[in-house]
């Protein structure tokens, strides 16, 4: 698949009003698009195993979206298909009073993954400058004097920039998904959770409240997107209305960014393969004298 046209790396402007939330660009059908899922999921498997191997490199895979839009389902999917070993999701919701008397990369910080793993964040430090703008969450936060309210979304873009250029730096990547559902779509989904009494614990009056804030949402995606898209820490922006080609998008951005890094398993060194030689001769004796027993 040819990502480009989904990947914003700041080298080129993001315009939400233009990208289309259901196009199907890139499958020749439903059918198609998930029996490359079935290949992907197999070569993410693989490709996971190593990078958990080989210890060098940590990878996030951050998402982001309103409401409905498919995150849980697709995460799930992702969690599924790859090795409980060194894989976890850290699903971020409304800052406790303990976060909230921190920084706000605090928390963020604390679920960073190690060399070798993959983090799966649901939501993120861009909560800050999306809800947080919206809402203006900030102007009832405790603050010193000096802190400017005016600049303060400004300033938090600055601060992820700084934040995954430094992890980038420190040997973790950081590829951001943003699912791009359309109001409509929204609506729909609303009205499955409460038609259908398996989903109805997935609905909350509050969601539907806050598409009154539609508009105040979309400009903040966008300026968000275009202000911390860099070439190491691209954006995805995946069209969310069809949850199939969804998926499969987000499955062959994973893929394409795990190929590029490239893990592979660790060699062994000639000392560590002649002291597995004797261990070997060591146990085919063990099992040669308990068989004569």
């Amino acid at each position: 698949m040819n990502l480009d046209s989904y990947r914003y790396d700041g080298s080129r402007r993001f315009r939400i009003a233009s990208v289309s939330t259901d196009e199907t660009s890139q499958a020749e059908s439903k059918e198609q698009a998930e029996e490359v899922l079935k290949e992907n999921d197999k070569a993410l498997d693989e490709l996971q195993q190593k990078l958990y191997a080989e210890k060098k490199e940590g990878l996030i895979i951050l998402f982001q979206a309103m409401d409905a839009a498919g995150k849980d389902g697709t995460i799930a999917h992702v969690l599924n298909c790859l090795s409980p070993h060194g894989v976890y999701e850290a699903a971020f919701k409304a800052p406790t009073s303990i976060e909230l008397s921190h920084d706000y990369l605090w928390r963020i910080s604390a679920r960073v993954p190690a060399k070798g793993e993959i983090a799966i964040f649901n939501r993120s430090q861009y909560e800050d400058v999306l809800i947080g703008r919206v809402r203006k969450l900030y102007e009832g936060q405790a603050h010193a004097d000096r802190i400017d309210l005016d600049k303060v979304i400004e300033h938090r873009y600055e601060d992820i920039c700084g934040f995954e250029e430094y992890l980038y730096r420190n040997s973790v990547r950081t590829v951001k998904i943003f699912l791009h559902v359309s109001k409509e779509e929204q609506a729909q989904r609303f009205l499955d959770r409460i038609k259908e009494p398996e989903k109805n614990w997935k609905f909350s009056a509050g969601d539907v409240e806050e598409r009154q804030y539609w508009d105040a949402y979309m400009d903040a995606f966008q300026d968000a997107i275009n202000a911390t898209a860099t070439e190491h820490c691209p954006w995805y922006v995946v069209p969310a209305d069809h949850k199939w080609y969804m998926r499969y998008v987000v499955s062959e951005i994973i893929l394409h960014t795990l190929q590029e890094m490239n893990p592979q398993y660790p060699t062994v060194t000639k000392d560590r393969m002649k002291q597995f030689s004797d261990l070997k001769e060591q146990l085919e004796a063990e099992i040669k004298d308990r068989k004569k027993k």
